[in-house]
This record gives structure tokens, sequence and C-alpha cells, in this order.
């Protein structure tokens, strides 16, 4: 997580600001993220929450004040910017950067990331190197595995697929912001890793004797899962196909949910190891996919509203290829939402 200093005490902080009139909260948000910590990304609308801290006027009034907090995914650092000589910023781990703010809530917030489980979500790893850190068997001891009786690794099967969907995510914002057709290819090769690692858990709970939960269950998440990373390679190859260089603000907001809900579900995963302790932050996440579904449903129906306006009457056909991204972008969103309910199921039936 990025930190900057404020410009009197130099404390640490996270950037914000009031927002002008008639721009967004989590538009402004970005907005004060570039002018006083020189990052570029897409910016969730869905606030993380809120905090309080008090904040001295120059006139010598001491107010309270509300922020809120939108999670914004770093993809561009500026060398330049407009606060660079009045501010420090530095990058932190989530647990340093928690310690590092004075404000209780931030800090729950900030915590609230999950440390290791995002960060392991974020590291492009492969199938067999992401079970392997996993499970942290050696080959050594894999006679002596063939002698117990067949559980299988669904667990490893379940956080390797979130890396790659986590990855998928982050190549599908990175597109919307810079139109790039690398990243085009990158969430194509992410769908391919996907298909290996379903393919591992269908042939896996066929030869498995005992399952951590019912293989309906378990085909049922990894099926959900698997929406979310098929759904985000059919929006990049209508992309490619229609030729989309521009992307429309309400397709980035939705991308932003994208990239945040994949965050989330890859905190999750982990989690389900032991779903009778992790039962309740199991149902804040899926609490917050089910928010955020709902929240892109809205943008998703202003964005094709507002195309339809300005695009139907005069350019019918560019309205269709609008409408058509939209569609998989919603689908996509609808996709984490699933994921949600199947884990909601696990929690019901285990917890």
């Amino acid at each position: 997580m990025l930190l900057i200093t404020s410009r009197e005490a130099k404390r640490w902080v996270i950037p914000k600001g009031n927002p002008a009139p008639g721009l967004h909260a989590h538009n402004a948000a970005a907005l004060e993220a570039e002018e006083e910590a020189g990052v570029l990304g897409l910016v969730c609308p869905v606030p993380l929450g809120s905090y309080r801290y008090r904040k001295r006027r120059r006139s010598g009034a001491s107010l309270l004040i509300d922020v809120d907090v939108f999670p914004l995914a770093v993809s561009g650092e500026l060398d330049q910017w407009k606060e660079q000589h009045e501010r420090e910023r530095r990058w932190f781990s989530l647990a340093d950067a928690a310690d590092a703010v004075d404000e209780p809530d931030l800090r729950d917030l900030i915590r609230s990331f999950g440390q290791s489980e995002f960060r392991a979500a974020t590291q492009r790893t492969g199938l067999l190197q992401a079970v392997a850190q996993g499970s942290k068997v050696g080959h050594m001891f894999a006679w002596f595995q063939r002698l117990l009786p067949k559980t299988g690794n669904f667990f490893d099967l379940f956080e390797a697929h979130a890396v790659t969907v986590v990855a998928g995510a982050d190549a599908l914002a990175r597109l919307l912001q810079d139109g790039s057709a690398e990243h085009i290819r990158e969430v194509i090769e992410r769908e391919h890793d996907a298909d290996e690692i379903i393919r591992e858990v269908l042939q896996t709970v066929r030869r498995t004797f005992l399952t951590p939960f019912d293989r309906g269950a378990i085909i049922g998440l990894i099926g959900a899962l698997d929406d979310a990373i098929d759904e985000m390679q059919a929006t990049v190859q209508a992309i490619d196909l229609y030729e989309v260089k521009a992307f429309e603000p309400e397709m980035k907001d939705m991308a932003a949910i994208i990239v945040d809900a994949a965050r989330l579900t890859a905190e999750a995963m982990p989690l389900l190891r032991d779903v009778g302790r992790n039962g309740t932050r199991l149902h804040e996440l899926t609490e917050r996919l089910v928010r955020m579904e709902s929240h892109a449903d809205e943008i998703h129906t202003a964005g094709l509203k507002r195309a339809y306006k300005e695009l139907g009457p005069v350019d019918p056909l560019r309205f269709s290829v609008h409408r058509e991204v939209y569609k998989h972008l919603e689908r996509i969103v609808d996709a984490f939402e699933d994921v949600a309910n199947e884990i909601d199921g696990l929690v019901i039936d285990h917890a």
C-alpha cells in the first residue's frame, strides 16, 4: 500500500481531499491520488468504508472530517506530479502501513485487505508452483502420501485458480486504461491457465475418496470462479474483434469493481481451509461482493443509457459495440456474485 506524508505534520496518511462540484467521490479520490501521490490506476466506485480524523483549519478551527476510502489499483507511478515537492510517498507492507497511520478506523480498513492472501494472489505463479507453495510437501514424501486415503488438494487448486482470476482482472483493467493489445493476450493466457486448473479439479473430484466439501459444492465453486475468467476472456475478445480503443468512464468503473472483487475472492479462498473458524470473515467478504454487484448493475444501466442517448440516433453500430462490451463486463461481476453465493453455501453447511 502506498502512503504519503501530510504537508505540515509529515505524518503518514492516504491521499484525500474535498471533491469538486459535479465530480463523483471515487473519481475525486483518483484525482487526489494523482496530484498528491503521483499514481494512476482504476479506482473502485464502491468505498471500502470510512474513517474520521480531526483537521485544523487555517482559521484555527479544529473540525472532525469524515473520509470515504476507495481502493485504487495502481498501474503507473509518475516521475513528476503536482505535489511531489510537498510530500513523501512510500510503499509499505499492509501491516506496516496500518501501524504507520494514526487513525484507528483507517488502520482497520488497511488491515481488512488481508495481507498474506492478497500478496499471494497477486503473484502470477503457475499451477504447479502455486500448489507446491501451498502444500509445502516435497517430492520425497510422495510415496507416503499414496498410502493415505485420498482427500485431494482442492484448497490449493481453489487458491491457484484465484491467482488466475486476479491476474486476469488486473490485465483487463490495464486494457481499459491504455488499450494495449498486450493485455488482451495476457487475459487469454490466464484463462488457459484456469482451464488447466479446472480440469485438474474435475479429475481430482472423480478419483478422491474423501472430499472436504460436497462434490457438488466443489464443482459449483470452481465453476463460478471459472465463469469469471471466461467472461474476462470474452470481454477482451470482443474488444479485439470490434477494435475498441477508447472506453467510457462507466466501463472503467466496472473494471475497477472487477479488480476489487477479484481481490476479495482471492482473500476468501485460503479461509475455506477452516470454514468454521473463518465463517464470519467469509460472510463479510461475500456480503461486500453482493453489494458491489448491485452497484455495478447501476453503473451498467447508467452507462448503457448514456451510450444510447449519445450514439443511438447518430451511430447505432458504435452503440451496439458499446452494449456488447457492457454486457460482458456485467457478466464478469455476475460471476463474482455467483462465487459469493457458493461460498455462503459452504459457510451455511460447515460453520
